[in-house]
């Protein structure tokens, strides 16, 4: 006698947001399969947090139609995938048009999102390769990939290999990158009066 064993069926986007767990824990929708965000460390929320501070006062400084949610998912083009980004800056303006956002604090139009910051982990291939294709097909203006770690290969942030922020902006409906390290001023086509280093934004070290 053989037996037939049921194919677990891939979960759609729409699956994801209408019957997320409700265990405590954070998930991103990969393939149709449900896969647990990892706990960050420490540096990785010291990163973070800084981050959101910074654009946070540039965004209320010049009273930009934008906010920073504290969570939010990225629906793209790919089929059966979710992704829920460290950082992303929202347009007020372009939401309306999100069929996503007022029903499950998603959007699905790259034109919802200003920017989205991917902060590396364990990873690392996801946001250079996966992710930096959907959010360019999906159309996001500016990625940043906050690589503190070095743990990227060598093709994406140079040799010898050393912490390096890679801004990502799209120009032509492709995007164009720009390395940044060290005691280097970064440049943002979506906050082009942010006066950052890579340095600071490593070590979360305040302007003041």
């Amino acid at each position: 006698m053989t037996t037939t064993q049921s194919i677990p069926k891939l979960l759609s986007f729409d699956d994801y947001i209408n019957d997320y767990p409700d265990d405590g824990k954070q998930y991103q929708l990969i393939e149709g399969k449900l896969v647990e965000m990892m706990r960050p460390i420490g540096k990785h929320e010291e990163i973070g947090g800084f981050i959101s501070f910074e654009l946070g006062l540039e965004i209320r400084r010049l009273q930009l139609p934008y906010f920073i949610p504290n969570t939010a998912a990225i629906k793209p083009n790919r089929p059966n995938t979710g992704y829920v980004p460290d950082i992303i800056v929202l347009d007020r303006e372009k939401l309306v048009n999100d069929t996503y956002w007022e029903k499950a604090s998603s959007i699905s139009l790259g034109i919802s999102a200003k920017l989205v910051i991917e902060i590396v982990s364990s990873n690392w291939r996801d946001d250079y390769l996966k992710k930096f294709d959907d959010y360019e097909e999906l159309g996001i203006k500016e990625y940043w990939i906050i690589d503190y770690l070095a743990k990227g290969s060598a093709r994406y942030i140079g040799s010898p290999k050393e912490p390096t922020i890679s801004i990502y902006q799209l120009i032509n409906g492709e995007y164009q990158v720009s390395l940044f390290k060290r005691e280097e001023n970064i440049s943002s086509l979506i906050f082009p009066e942010l006066l950052l280093t890579a340095k600071q934004i490593f070590q979360a070290e305040s302007r003041l």
